[in-house]
């Protein structure tokens, strides 16, 4: 890849691998971070990936980064048990929150690949190609994350 062709690759790219990630994550912040470090792993690798596959490229590397930061704080929050937190109520103002609440509900691999489906409108295989799942794996954690979406969804109706 030349350097015309990264910097072409930043302006197509950036923005989607952001919403990915923010969808994800929903920390803005941290969602810059882990996007400039995918184009940082990009940068250093650029002579070595294909322009025409660094689209995937860049969704593979934002989901092993995500991945990777997810498991880093849940190994630091198991050990930050805090006791003085005490239990919130929800108020949902909308369907929005409705909808970020149940996805942050679901396994990380299955809300990664629903939002690979639903929001960025992957197909199988690419999302099977970003996630290092077979076409089959990524259908099973995409039915299983829509059924825990409608079962949330159908238990908050009921007390609304």
């Amino acid at each position: 890849m030349t350097i015309a062709e990264y910097n072409q690759c930043v302006e197509q790219h950036a923005d989607n691998v952001y919403r990915f990630v923010v969808k994800n994550i929903g920390d803005e912040q941290v969602a810059k971070d882990i996007v400039q470090e995918v184009f940082a792993k990009m940068w250093e690798k650029v002579m070595t990936i294909d322009y025409q596959k660094s689209k995937s490229y860049l969704f593979t590397s934002a989901y092993h980064t995500l991945i990777d930061m997810m498991r880093y704080q849940n190994r630091f929050a198991s050990l930050e048990n805090n006791p003085e937190q005490a239990y919130e109520p929800h108020h949902y103002d909308g369907i929005k929150e409705i909808l970020e609440e149940a996805l942050s509900q679901l396994p990380p691999i299955q809300k990664a690949v629903v939002m690979l489906r639903d929001y960025e409108g992957y197909t199988y295989a690419e999302i099977g190609e970003i996630t290092g799942l077979s076409e089959s794996q990524v259908k099973v954690y995409i039915f299983r994350a829509r059924q825990s979406l409608k079962n949330y969804l159908v238990t908050i109706d009921n007390l609304i």
